[in-house]
């Protein structure tokens, strides 16, 4: 690679009309060389963390119809209990998580906690009494909080802010898979009801459990700690990487550096609320289906075990393919909020034919119609506060709002699940979920107008006169607040 051409300077476009900053020019086609490596090193290994978490999470949905209940002795709302309880820990184990993970290596912890996870999950598969459950689903909940910020956080270390969007996209593409994966592997290992004069519930979560243990001590070997220890890259690698950094607007020294200040500015952020509130509604979809499909499909019709786990596997297929579609075609056209919207009408026209008078093979087809909108809203928030970004202090703050808004749509979302398979009969927590996800929906929409019109108010030039008088470093500190950011939308 010629690195000087690397290093030539060619000049921005300097929006408030100052003189033009300078970025570095860089080398199209070994940066395309580049990405595509780092997706096939990184990408797999962290697609296969998430869909194990995933699994290892809602595979209890499964193992209910296996005889769970029945074996532990759980009456009443114990079984909802043990479900949602588990993000107790896990919304609590996120911020201290990503505080160890930055005073340890990402390969040690990561490691350290999918083969914890692993491990709580196969032992849950042995638990006696509700006692013993509740304690697995809390330890569980635990270790697994670290691994979403976590790897969010891993991966800008290694792409941009524009190339964000579609790699956090693949972990909610496993996500989908896990559950396909789910219903396909509980259908197979059902029939292993009674060996070793053991349930088929219990071999479901000791059997799920396993491969997490195997993928947790294989990342302590395989994932590398930065683009710096990255034994696959070359030198001249490391360099474009460094340069593709420094070609970011507004990638100062200070940007890479952790402030109070930007913590304040996400908790008085009011556009992290927005989307808190649009995450209450649509993780109350995600983890409510995901969790409960078994079950739901099991009071569609007589159908036995195994057969509704055979039945929900293409509801997750459908869902994955549908991701993937969305997730291709808002990349390409670098846009999220459109596609976000569509797909959650979608998912609210499933939920409104579960909730109507209709015949099992249509209440059916509205499984699949949920199944379609499941995954594509709960990009928006990444993609439209971490790939909006290409400022410093936004950068960080985006670290910092980023929790913010799992703290609150994690637990919300599941205890709407809870509530919502509290009764047998479905039809009032379909309905609670669809005003959930349409609620979602309209935030989503708006917040895309709002972004929207900031963009057209820059790029006209409108906010130019308020930092007439800053110096380049001033304005390459204000992170969304500058009238050079621009929204992906």
């Amino acid at each position: 690679m010629d690195e000087e051409k690397i290093i030539q300077r060619v000049p921005s476009r300097d929006s408030i009309g100052k003189q033009a900053a300078h970025v570095p020019e860089i080398d199209y086609a070994a940066e395309k060389k580049l990405v595509r490596k780092l997706d096939l090193r990184i990408i797999p290994l962290f697609m296969l963390l998430y869909l194990f978490s995933f699994l290892d999470r809602v595979n209890i949905g499964n193992a209910r119809l296996y005889g769970l209940e029945e074996d532990l002795g759980l009456e009443e709302n114990q079984y909802q209990i043990a479900v949602s309880i588990l993000f107790v820990t896990y919304l609590l184990s996120e911020v201290p998580s990503n505080l160890v993970l930055k005073k340890f290596t990402p390969s040690r912890w990561i490691s350290f906690i999918a083969t914890s996870w692993g491990i709580i999950a196969t032992l849950t598969g042995i638990t006696q009494n509700y006692a013993g459950l509740i304690v697995c689903r809390l330890l569980l909940g635990l270790v697994e909080g670290g691994l979403f910020p976590g790897a969010t956080v891993y991966l800008t270390l290694f792409y941009t802010k524009r190339e964000l969007a579609l790699r956090v996209g693949y972990l909610f593409i496993s996500a989908a898979i896990a559950g396909a994966v789910g219903g396909l592997l509980a259908y197979g290992i059902g029939f292993m009801d009674g060996v070793a004069g053991q349930s088929g519930w219990r071999w479901i979560l000791i059997i799920e459990g396993l491969p997490s243990v195997v993928v947790g001590i294989a990342t302590w070997f395989l994932l590398a700690d930065d683009p710096e220890t990255a034994f696959y890259l070359s030198s001249e690698e490391k360099h474009l990487i460094k340069i593709r950094r420094a070609r970011q607007l507004g990638q100062t020294a200070s940007a890479q550096e952790f402030h109070k200040a930007d913590v304040y500015a996400a908790f008085k952020d009011w556009k992290v609320y927005a989307f808190c509130v649009g995450q209450f509604g649509t993780d109350t979809m995600l983890y409510g289906y995901s969790t409960f499909l078994p079950t739901i499909i099991k009071g569609l019709g007589t159908w036995t075990t195994a057969e509704t786990q055979a039945l929900t596997i293409p509801c997750y297929t459908l869902g994955a393919l549908s991701y993937v579609l969305m997730a291709q075609l808002s990349d390409i056209q670098q846009r999220r909020g459109l596609y976000t919207v569509i797909f959650g009408a979608i998912s609210v026209i499933g939920y409104g034919i579960l909730v109507s008078d209709a015949s099992t093979g249509v209440h059916y087809l509205g499984c699949f119609l949920v199944a379609m909108g499941l995954n594509a809203d709960l990009n928006y928030f990444s993609a439209a506060l971490s790939l909006a970004s290409e400022q410093p202090t936004s950068v960080r703050k985006k670290d910092h709002s980023d929790r913010v808004a799992n703290h609150r749509r994690k637990y919300i979302g599941y205890h709407g699940a809870f509530c919502e398979f509290s009764l047998r009969v479905f039809i009032s927590g379909h309905a609670v979920t669809l005003a959930m996800v349409g609620m979602a929906n309209v935030i989503f929409a708006f917040m895309s107008w709002y972004l929207s019109r900031q963009n057209d108010r820059r790029k006209r030039g409108e906010e130019d006169a308020k930092f007439a008088n800053m110096a380049e470093d001033e304005i390459a500190e204000l992170g969304d607040k500058s009238p050079r950011f621009v929204y992906t939308i």
